[in-house]
């Protein structure tokens, strides 16, 4: 439908004039936010351009959480601000915007085509609830579950589209009436909770993890090896997606025992027939591509970008030809992309700039004197809340990583204890559906915004004190303690 046939319905002028308030609305908040930051009095110890970042940064926040502004002119406005606001020079804002962590999105963006193209998605799926039989609360955990196995390898938001099609198919068959239906609340709720579970398990597994290690690296001076993250991320995930299956049946109880009958999910398993060869040529290639990953712990060539780039560049040979540049460039997430530029670019300037300092000094001044179990609580405890006010995995870790890593140096500690459970915790953003993977599964309608928050909260408890005991278990084991 064109432009001009949607302003003629009734429905398509409200959607136009909501967009337009929406947009008017955000873009006055962000305006007036930052006016008043750089009104204010300079607190103590906050040099003047820290300041002017902090206003160019809550503007940032503001526009990215109403979406007043794509989220990538937003980006690139941050960008065009700090040589205009005399924060950083503009080609100090450019370098740090162009990172190794741009280009390992661009090549999980293409991995996660190549898995869709293939098919190897809806076979796991089918896969997977042939296993669950008609049992309702089999069919709920199978697909938390299979959302979650995925979002290991893929990253989070096509993980959370590919099981979210899958249970709407489920849904459908059964006639099940958004908003009032506990089978469709579980399902919606259960699918990007499980998404965020499982992404956590590997640095493959979303982009705010190989954002976190960049910080840590950048800022801690400290590089975490992709099987040290495994080895915190596999019992994270391994321990929590049950926790977060049994919190969501017993939020949203099926109304029904079973689902529909059995027959229909293995005749349309079987339509797929045997696995095709790009099926098998991408299993293959993801298996080479886990060995090499797990091998560059010992081989220091070997890291997270060249395989990951690597894999996606040989998806394009002749006789493998998995994927062409057009089905690339239509997989591919530039919002995304830019945005991890600009809160690059944000991060390494809020350390430069001293506001990271300030920052940590005014929240989390006297943690550090604290036993160590309570610094561990407080910091994923505070990395949750947060994500309240700051609902992007990217931006969080960009507040929040330098500051910790800060911290963890003037208090002596190895920095990747600290920043670790942020950047695992940047994930977790189970509170309220403000996260765009929650939103992918929120916008069909079937709970409200306040009924994620139940699960949320139990989910999120458990995240907290399940990252505190993996760190005080695992972190010794590498050397971190």
């Amino acid at each position: 439908m064109s432009e001009s046939s949607l302003g003629n319905t009734p429905n398509g002028s409200v959607e136009v004039i909501a967009d337009g308030r929406k947009t008017i609305i955000g873009i006055a908040g962000a305006i007036t936010a930052a006016v008043l930051v750089l009104l204010l009095p300079s607190p103590a110890n906050l040099p003047p351009e820290a300041q002017r970042l902090g206003a160019i940064f809550l503007a940032a926040i503001i526009l990215w959480a109403t979406e007043a502004l794509p989220i990538a002119v937003t980006a690139l406005l941050v960008i065009v601000l700090q040589p205009l606001l005399r924060v950083a020079e503009l080609d100090a804002a450019f370098n740090a915007f162009v990172s190794p962590v741009f280009f390992f999105v661009l090549a999980m963006f293409c991995i996660a085509a190549a898995v869709t193209n293939a098919g190897l998605d809806r076979r796991f799926a089918y896969w997977l609830l042939a296993r669950a039989g008609t049992d309702s609360r089999r069919v709920v955990t199978a697909l938390i579950v299979g959302t979650a196995a995925t979002s290991m390898v893929i990253s989070d938001v096509p993980a959370c589209a590919i099981f979210m099609s899958i249970g709407l198919g489920v849904m459908s068959r059964l006639n099940l009436e958004p908003g009032k239906s506990a089978i469709g609340k579980a399902i919606m709720v259960g699918i990007p909770i499980g998404s965020l579970i499982g992404g956590v398990t590997t640095p493959a597994g979303s982009s705010v993890n190989i954002l976190g290690l960049h910080f840590i690296e950048e800022f801690g001076n400290v590089t975490v090896s992709f099987v040290e993250w495994m080895a915190i991320g596999i019992p994270m995930s391994v321990g929590l997606v049950p926790i977060a299956c049994w919190a969501i049946l017993r939020s949203f109880p099926p109304e029904i025992p079973t689902i529909g009958d059995a027959s229909v999910i293995e005749r349309e398993r079987a339509e797929l027939g045997p696995m095709s060869a790009p099926e098998r040529k991408t299993v293959t290639l993801l298996s080479i591509m886990m060995v090499l990953w797990i091998a560059g712990s010992w081989i220091e060539f070997l890291d997270v970008l060249t395989v990951g780039l690597g894999g996606a560049i040989v998806m394009f040979f002749p006789g493998i030809r998995l994927l062409t540049w057009k089905q690339a460039e239509r997989a591919t997430g530039w919002d995304t992309m830019l945005m991890i530029g600009g809160v690059t670019s944000l991060g390494t300037a809020s350390v430069t700039t001293g506001l990271a300092t300030w920052l940590v000094g005014l929240a989390l001044g006297g943690v550090a004197s604290w036993h160590i179990i309570l610094v561990l609580l407080a910091i994923s405890a505070f990395t949750v809340v947060i994500h309240l006010a700051l609902p992007i995995g990217p931006v969080v870790n960009a507040v929040v990583i330098p500051p910790i890593a800060l911290l963890a140096i003037n208090a002596g500690v190895n920095p990747a204890l600290y920043a670790l459970p942020v950047a695992f915790t940047a994930s977790c953003a189970f509170l309220l559906p403000l996260d765009a993977v929650a939103l992918l599964t929120y916008s069909r309608g079937y709970y409200r915004m306040h009924e994620m928050l139940t699960p949320g909260v139990l989910v999120s408890a458990a995240w907290v004190i399940w990252m505190t005991a993996i760190m005080l278990v695992v972190g010794p084991l590498l050397g971190f303690v």
